[in-house]
């Protein structure tokens, strides 16, 4: 009898884990709560476009098509390929849409017991005759709740979407202050590109956010008002968000997406003598970051703004936090139909707009957007019914989420996350994820025990609370994703060294295509 994986959300990593649970002779049933595939490209806004260059981001087995020549296409050129390739795999006859999973819960040995376990699942195997997870799911259209006995569950959810980051407020100074109207980002991208232009125009607006989705948002407001009604950007801290991804003309893949960037970091799990190179090199690793910040200073007049960041490019790129800014868009702040404006500590509402702590008068304005992101561990958390493993999956808020290689917690059994920490491209790490825990689930290798497994979380949690700074919690990948695929490599019987030669072996970037086959 085939082995049933349920498979929850049908976004990048959802059809990733449903195609590579395919070649291996399981049984995948994809639950996705929308009418949809493609995940956070489904609802986006108008000047979205892919972030990564395009040969980063694509399926190694499914090459983006030639009729695409942009580096960095934009939402329906990216929605087009991904429900290009869930056609070519034939993917769509697995997934079960407007089916939202309400709870999961594990039939098996008790809690007790799991709790005297050495090794996850007590037997190190990724299948258990004695376990299934009830997944309980309801079906939108007919409002029927319906329950699956499964076999193992992947958990494709994300971290950008569902559950709104709402800041708080003192009470009286919350958004019921305000006689203005306030929204979430979420909110703005579920519009169509027609509707989202007719909501904002004419309006005084303030965008709160600085990533991103905030200056994406900013645009469209400076397109649909320009000087006559100028939106405001409220930020709070600064970020080395970048004009394009070639500093002095250098690939930026050249200094932070190779074998050589990373000997100038400490990784989790390396020797004596990787340790000692790193400390070597950290003077070139300064050099390189403060070859990317002089150049997007230069191109964009940070200073000028007063948009320099105080901590360093590597930070951001370690973090997640990095990103391309909107074409045009230090031009719009110079003619004034976008504003900037810090707001280093709390902000709340008045009748008339925004009160700024520190500052007497309120930021008056009509429209305020929340471009606040997602509560993701939330969601993560809420989807199952134990409140043990609830603490097991988030773990304690002070460190980073306890999953090993970024994909199971050694203390949850028959059960997966793919998706949820953050890399230079996520549908590359996502695809390399899949890999892993399929031929995981095909006996290709064990795991080690779960205390090993946690000491291997706690060496990563090390790593991001050293380079990421206050955003450890994102779990990024980006500035070690040779490192972490190399882990992967070796557990599943691959190669790990994916180039001809030295020399290509050391300086140039490693992408999907590398990992195509062993």
């Amino acid at each position: 009898m085939h082995k049933q994986v349920a498979i929850v959300g049908a976004g990048i990593s959802g059809l990733l884990a449903c195609k590579y649970t395919l070649s291996k002779g399981f049984s995948p049933i994809v639950f996705e709560s929308t009418s949809t595939i493609g995940g956070v490209w489904t609802r986006t806004v108008e000047t979205t476009r892919l972030q990564t260059p395009k040969a980063f981001y694509q399926f190694s087995d499914f090459p983006w098509p030639s009729s695409v020549k942009e580096d960095h296409p934009n939402q329906n050129q990216v929605l087009e390929y991904i429900q290009s390739y869930a056609r070519h795999f034939d993917l769509l006859k697995h997934i079960k849409f407007n089916t939202k999973v309400c709870g999961i819960e594990y039939e098996g040995p008790s809690e007790e017991e799991m709790q005297s376990w050495s090794l996850w699942g007590g037997t190190g195997e990724a299948f258990s005759s004695e376990g299934k997870w009830k997944v309980v799911v309801e079906e939108k259209q007919s409002l029927s709740t319906k329950t699956y006995l499964v076999d193992f569950v992947i958990l494709c959810i994300g971290r950008f979407s569902d559950v709104p980051n709402i800041p708080e407020f003192t009470p009286n100074n919350g958004p019921e202050a305000f006689h203005g109207k306030v929204i979430h980002s979420m909110e703005y991208a579920d519009m169509d590109y027609e509707s989202a232009s007719k909501f904002v125009t004419g309006k005084q607006v303030t965008v709160v956010g600085s990533q991103k989705f905030a200056m994406d948002i900013a645009m469209e407001c400076s397109n649909a008002n320009g000087i006559e009604n100028p939106c405001t950007l409220l930020y709070r801290t600064e970020h080395w968000n970048i004009p394009d991804l070639f500093p002095w003309g250098v690939p930026l893949p050249l200094l932070y997406f190779n074998r050589f960037s990373e000997l100038l970091v400490h990784k989790p799990g390396e020797g004596f003598l990787l340790s000692l190179l790193a400390t070597l090199l950290s003077p070139l690793r300064w050099v390189f970051s403060k070859f990317v910040e002089t150049y997007a200073n230069n191109k964009l007049g940070l200073y000028k703004y007063g948009m320099v960041p105080k901590h360093t490019f590597l930070q951001d790129i370690s973090s997640g936090v990095l990103a391309l800014v909107p074409e045009k868009f230090y031009d719009r702040v110079q003619e004034g139909s976008i504003i900037l404006k810090k707001s280093p500590r709390n902000f709340g509402f008045c009748e008339e707009g925004i009160l700024v702590e520190g500052e007497v008068s309120p930021l008056k304005t009509e429209l305020v957007i929340l471009a606040t992101g997602f509560t993701g561990e939330k969601k993560l958390k809420d989807i199952f019914v134990s409140p043990t493993f609830q603490n097991y999956i988030t773990g304690p808020p002070e460190a980073i989420l306890p999953l090993y290689r970024h994909c199971i917690n050694g203390r949850i059994p028959q059960l997966a996350v793919i998706g949820f920490s953050e890399s230079i491209s996520n549908l590359y790490t996502s695809e390399m994820r899949c890999k892993w825990v399929t031929e995981l689930l095909g006996g290709t290798f064990k795991v080690p025990s779960i205390k090993e497994m946690e000491k291997d979380v706690k060496k990563w949690d090390e790593y991001a609370k050293r380079y990421a700074g206050e955003y450890y919690r994102r779990s990024c990948i980006s500035a070690l994703h040779v490192w972490y695929n190399d882990q992967l490599c070796k557990d599943i019987g691959w190669n790990p060294k994916r180039k001809k030669g030295l020399i290509a072996e050391l300086f140039e970037p490693y992408g999907p295509m590398d990992y195509v086959s062993p």
